[in-house]
């Protein structure tokens, strides 16, 4: 296939088959899996490029609420999401000697807000949207070379020596996203690039993730409770905290983050860990060992026992970058997830942002015409984007808020100090500002709402697919040309 970026077609398309755009996806995180879903569910053709040769279980603990429930709901997976989530009532900010020192609720969410909130591990739920996608769609050990994209279509080389055509090509590839720097790379040429797009990932903090092996609760008592129990200690005189999470599966997730300095970022800028892998994880967890962690009662353990109790190669190393891309498509080429919002996991928002993501760019590429042209699909990435664009840079100056709680500066003492005193009537209605948010797909039957705070507007509701734009057009030609 010869990309031409000059060639435009105009499609007659009273005369040409019904066709749906192809749509490639490169990356298979939860945002790239959840458009493949979407896709299948609309019978939009697609195909999903991984770079990683397998599929590991890696990650910690996500934390997913009313703003998601509906999708799953409308795919028909709610009810094996809620037997793999474990319910979290509140999240306990902890001192060193297993003090609380407040928490931060989610108590009525489900009356209000329509669903409760739930801990579940990350594999477990990758493993159930990974198992929503027909395997023959999805393709492993594809690591992006070069892309092209022009007026009649776009076209990926992979490391492999293979090639991938299609219509649209969809970067859902993570924070160092490859199809964001092939066509950053090209904007930039053209001086089509805002300068902030073109500077380096901005990070912070490091972070160490792991997940142990089931245990009982004897080894961790608070794996006899049955809501999750979510304690994130505050380092007294480390540049540390670090998080633990008791899931459905009767394991513990854990996290430590280090806080950086100027001379702890300069050591850590030559690792930029694209993958989620252990290479570079032993020495952190050597560093961290001898953190107390709440486990429960009089039990007295640390991050020391966690890691003694899970598989090492499955615990990572990732740096906690934090941007918002001014850039999210252009041509046939547009980005989601990670690839254009990277947020500080510490307010639990990066992986319910990049599904959002994908439900928006679903409602649009299924309003998308037959056989469309490329400024058709620009102006389809468009408005994805502007839907996206608010919900997005209010969850990342949230997740900026969170990590500042436990940060180690006088602001975070300062933001400390103010939440403990915020009144719960002003701590609902900041929360109001994120839950009533609360998309669905357009093309699958929607699902009843129940909160008594109403969901907010979303513009791609509205968007229906071609044959329902275009049946009342066939009829009337069909009608017009008849003898009769």
């Amino acid at each position: 296939m010869e990309i031409n970026p000059a060639v435009t077609f105009k499609h007659d398309r009273s005369i040409m088959y019904a066709k749906r755009p192809k749509v490639l996806i490169v990356g298979a995180g939860l945002g790239g899996l959840t458009l493949g879903m979407l896709l299948h569910k609309a019978n939009i053709p697609f195909e999903i490029y991984e770079r990683a040769a397998m599929v590991k279980p890696l990650g910690s603990a996500m934390f997913f609420n009313s703003t998601t429930a509906p999708l799953f709901k409308q795919c028909g997976i709610y009810d094996e999401f809620l037997s793999i989530g474990k319910f979290l009532d509140a999240a306990d900010l902890c001192t060193e000697d297993q003090k609380v020192a407040f928490s931060l609720g989610s108590r009525g969410h489900e009356e209000v807000f329509g669903a409760k909130g739930y801990i579940v591990a990350r594999p477990q739920l990758y493993d159930l949207i990974l198992r929503q996608i027909p395997t023959e769609h999805f393709h492993m050990n594809k690591k992006v070379l070069t892309m092209e994209q022009g007026g009649n279509g776009v076209l990926v080389r992979f490391s492999d020596g293979t090639e991938a055509e299609g219509d649209i090509l969809v970067g859902a590839d993570g924070a160092y996203s490859a199809v964001r720097q092939n066509l950053y790379e090209k904007l930039k040429k053209e001086n089509k690039l805002p300068a902030t797009d073109a500077l380096p990932l901005p990070f912070s903090t490091v972070c160490i993730v792991g997940q142990t092996r089931p245990l009982t609760p004897e080894q961790f008592p608070n794996l006899e409770r049955e809501d999750s129990v979510f304690s994130r200690v505050m380092g007294t005189d480390k540049m540390y905290s670090w998080d633990t999470f008791t899931t459905a599966q009767n394991t513990v997730c854990w996290d430590a983050v280090l806080y950086l300095d100027e001379n702890t970022s300069k050591d850590n800028d030559t690792f930029r860990n694209s993958e989620w892998g252990p290479e570079a994880a032993l020495a952190m967890c050597e560093e961290v060992k001898d953190f107390p962690v709440v486990s429960g009662g009089d039990k007295k353990l640390t991050l020391g026992d966690l890691i003694e109790w899970s598989d090492k190669g499955l615990i990572s190393k990732v740096m906690l970058e934090e941007k918002v891309f001014k850039t999210w498509y252009s041509c046939r080429t547009v980005l989601i997830g990670d690839a254009c919002h990277k947020m500080n996991p510490s307010g639990g928002a990066g992986a319910s942002n990049a599904m959002h993501d994908a439900i928006a760019l679903a409602n649009r590429l299924n309003g998308l015409p037959f056989h469309p042209i490329a400024d058709e699909i620009e102006a389809a990435f468009k408005e994805y984007q502007n839907e996206r664009i608010e919900w997005v840079k209010a969850a990342f100056e949230n997740s900026k808020m969170m990590r500042n709680v436990v940060g180690k500066s006088m602001s975070s003492m300062i933001t400390r100090a103010i939440i403990k005193r915020v009144p719960a009537w002003l701590m609902r209605k900041m929360e109001s500002q994120q839950y009533c948010h609360r998309p669905q797909v357009a093309f699958l039957p929607l699902v009843e709402d129940k909160g008594t705070f109403r969901p907010s507007p979303q513009p791609s509701l509205a968007v229906k697919a071609p044959q329902e734009k275009t049946a009342a057009k066939s009829t009337t030609e069909s009608t017009a040309n008849s003898p009769i």
